[in-house]
């Protein structure tokens, strides 16, 4: 937290929304009663809690006042409002460990690791990919995140706008993988098979349905039971979406690669 009470801090405050300026540490917390403690931190603890446990719907600020057996009021003279404190909540699940500087053995190796930690988010915390986008990551922890792939790409001969431009691609492909596993969860925890979720149960039906004439390239795939996840993972992994996974980051990071080469031949 910043501790520093310098004009500068004090309108950086007064620019950033209320949630994104508690998270810097840029507003003091009011004093705590004398019968029990409260903080910013147990309350978004606990909306993390619930989140996690009930889903976003079920996070409400008279809900998170009642786990804590505090008022919603109460709750308020902490976080103003409720948006504030989704913000909160998608920063403290931010808070990752992040490799120390040296570790890591390539560029590859360190997007390959930013790209996994942040599938890992939307699989543990299933709640967090649906706080829509609002803008650009401005709290710690997620400019951290930022920051750790844009370490890993320190050394290469890119500029600015392309080192941005790739943090956005594999955010985004983090964000659609990720989402799409922990649906495959909560699918799997609702009473549903993966071979449900991933189509293998109605592959002898669609092998049936899609024809070379109708489906002349999709027809192939159904046959030969790929679409539909019946061919064995080629890396391990204990779902095809996880196999998916490791190959469509591969591919990115190749790309990025083949970009590399194509600059130094100009």
């Amino acid at each position: 937290m910043l501790k520093d009470n310098s004009p500068d801090l004090e309108a950086a405050a007064k620019i950033l929304p209320p949630g994104v300026a508690i998270s810097w540490g840029l507003v003091k917390e009011p004093q705590r009663g004398p019968k029990r403690e409260l903080s910013i931190t147990q309350i978004v603890e606990a909306a993390v809690a619930i989140a996690d446990r009930d889903g976003l719907p079920a996070v409400s600020m008279a809900r998170v006042a009642a786990s804590l057996g505090y008022t919603p009021m109460s709750l308020y003279r902490y976080i103003p409002s409720k948006d504030d404190l989704l913000i909160l909540m998608q920063e403290s699940v931010g808070h990752i460990t992040i490799p120390p500087e040296g570790e890591e053995s390539d560029w590859r190796e360190g997007l390959r690791g930013f790209v996994r930690a942040s599938i890992q988010v939307y699989v543990e915390h299933p709640w967090f990919g649906d706080i829509p986008i609002s803008g650009a990551p401005i709290t710690p922890n997620n400019l951290r995140m930022v920051d750790w792939a844009l370490r890993s790409m320190r050394g290469l001969d890119l500029n600015e706008f392309e080192k941005m431009s790739i943090v956005l691609l594999l955010a985004s492909y983090a964000r659609s993988t990720g989402m799409m596993m922990r649906d495959l969860d909560r699918f799997v925890k609702a009473g549903a098979s993966p071979e449900a979720f991933n189509g293998l149960e109605y592959g002898s039906a669609l092998k049936q349905l899609v024809s070379p004439e109708r489906f002349p390239d999709l027809h192939p795939l159904i046959m030969s039971g790929a679409y539909v996840g019946e061919t064995e993972n080629e890396h391990g992994n204990e779902s095809p979406i996880a196999d998916d996974l490791d190959f469509g980051t591969e591919r990115i990071l190749d790309g990025i690669e083949h970009y590399l080469e194509t600059k130094k031949g100009k």
